[in-house]
């Protein structure tokens, strides 16, 4: 079988680059691929910050719909919690995710960018939600992420209308948080995530989470979350790291371990 997902690391920097020409359709195959290099990359100490990247050409312009096309009820209930487990795995990398999306970034390829902590988008990218079109809504975390990013109203009307935006309006909703030339996309989005890979590991995982988890909850528990990190780091070799250059050395000359 052909891989349609790889994995390549380098310098601390994990590359999960889709590969299912021409438009990186998400079908079952490669949805559980991705949960599969999520789990492995979460796992691996190479690995300290990942780059979600389509190729030069297309993020992913979404589902296989000819491969849904034939599934019933039945079908999609039992398929659609692995469905969700695939991209809740990008979403849940305990490291910084960047997504690098070029060309066309729709249905599921919008949602699997919603799963990076930060998105760089090319000037000719188009994103959007047009499952409505097909008479069903978003089913990989589109109804849930997109309101948490950019508010309940813009992202019904991008969910009801199935409409799709321009890099420079997805910009302007806080889709995207990056635009650049298209052959800067993954460039800048693998300078992020290096950058990244450089920084005190455990103190960004707990940063992460303690985002991530807080968000779902109200603000003392948020707290209490950040709290229970921010003393927890206290015991790590990074922390003394840290501070002691901070005082020898002034700001940002902290080289991690």
């Amino acid at each position: 079988m052909t891989e349609t997902v790889h994995l390549e690391v380098a310098d601390g920097v994990g590359v999960i680059r889709l590969d299912r020409p021409p438009m990186n359709a998400l079908d079952i195959a490669l949805q559980d691929r991705l949960r599969e290099l999520a789990e492995e990359v979460s796992g691996r100490d190479d690995v300290r910050a990942v780059v979600v990247w389509g190729g030069e050409k297309v993020f992913a312009a979404g589902a296989d719909i000819k491969e849904m096309q034939v599934m019933d009820h039945a079908a999609m209930v039992a398929r659609g919690r692995g469905l969700q487990d695939a991209f809740t795995a990008i979403a849940r990398i305990p490291k910084p995710v960047v997504a690098a999306v070029t060309g066309y970034a729709l249905g599921g390829g919008c949602e699997l960018a919603l799963c990076a902590d930060y998105r760089i988008a090319a000037e000719n990218a188009k994103l959007g939600q047009p499952e409505i079109l097909l008479g069903v809504i978003p089913g990989a975390g589109g109804t849930q992420r997109l309101p948490r990013l950019i508010g309940p109203s813009k992202a019904k009307d991008l969910i009801f209308t199935g409409r799709m935006v321009k890099a420079d309006e997805a910009l302007s909703l806080g889709l995207v948080d990056r635009v650049v030339p298209a052959d800067e996309v993954y460039a800048q989005a693998h300078a992020w995530a290096a950058r990244l890979a450089k920084g005190p590991a455990i103190a960004l995982r707990g940063a992460k989470e303690a985002v991530d988890a807080g968000l779902e909850t109200d603000i003392d528990t948020g707290l209490s979350i950040e709290r229970g990190w921010f003393a927890g780091l206290f015991a790590t070799e990074d922390r003394e790291v840290g501070m002691r250059s901070f005082v020898e050395e002034g700001p940002g000359k902290a080289k991690f371990r």
